[in-house]
């Protein structure tokens, strides 16, 4: 099983890399899988590829998992600094003038498109591009590809739906489909924390697709 970017499928390496696994007696398809559909709160395209012996079926992906949102993923969490956990209360720091500008965005998906003008960026207002930096998550739909900047608003649309904060890490890794009780340990720092929680395969999509090859294998075996 190989897991990376979408953009490898068309990559000329990739080709070459398949041809070598067919000569060895494997055969696969890559696929591009949207982690949101495998129960994650999150929209997630990666490309997978699942080779196989000759002898053994290629696995059969279940994608009937229900939809599950912002809101089912983060709602719940006690505020942010004084629940007890130590990755959900790591504090957070901001010039004044930068928290004015996240208060200033309108809640539950808003956009850095729709603050005053007194607000903008002069970088922001000369590009076309990055248009989730500073945006807040909406409730009631899977949340942006959760990043190693995932606690930076910044970097993405990393703004809590209403809170005017970016995202905890615990909030980040609940996104990503970690279970709450899952550990990182504090010492490790933010920054590192939140690249291991961005770099990570959504557990409960990868579940799935080891679901799916273990099935296969019993049917053979």
């Amino acid at each position: 099983m190989l897991e990376n970017v979408p953009a490898l499928k068309d990559d000329p390496r990739f080709a070459k890399f398949q041809e070598a696994m067919k000569s060895m007696g494997y055969y696969g398809e890559p696929e591009i899988h949207d982690a949101s559909k495998f129960g994650v709160p999150q929209r997630r395209k990666r490309l997978i590829y699942l080779a196989v012996r000759r002898k053994y079926p290629l696995p059969k992906l279940d994608t009937k998992y229900p939809a599950k949102t912002v809101r089912d993923a983060i709602s719940t969490m006690k505020n942010a600094g004084f629940s007890g956990d130590s990755l959900h209360d790591m504090p957070e720091r901001r010039f004044q003038k930068t928290q004015e500008l996240i208060r200033a965005i309108p809640k539950n998906g808003g956009s850095r498109s729709d603050l005053p003008a007194k607000y903008r960026l002069v970088c922001h207002e000369s590009t076309d591009g990055f248009n989730d930096v500073y945006g807040r998550m909406a409730w009631d739909g899977p949340a942006p590809t959760i990043t190693g900047g995932c606690n930076n608003p910044s970097k993405g649309r990393f703004l809590h739906p209403t809170h005017d904060r970016a995202i905890t890490l615990r909030e980040a890794s609940l996104l990503q489909g970690f279970p709450i009780s899952y550990r990182f340990k504090p010492e490790h720092g933010k920054s590192a924390i939140a690249l291991m929680i961005g770099n990570a395969l959504p557990p409960p999509f990868i579940e799935a697709h080891a679901k799916a090859l273990a099935e296969a294998i019993q049917k053979i075996n």
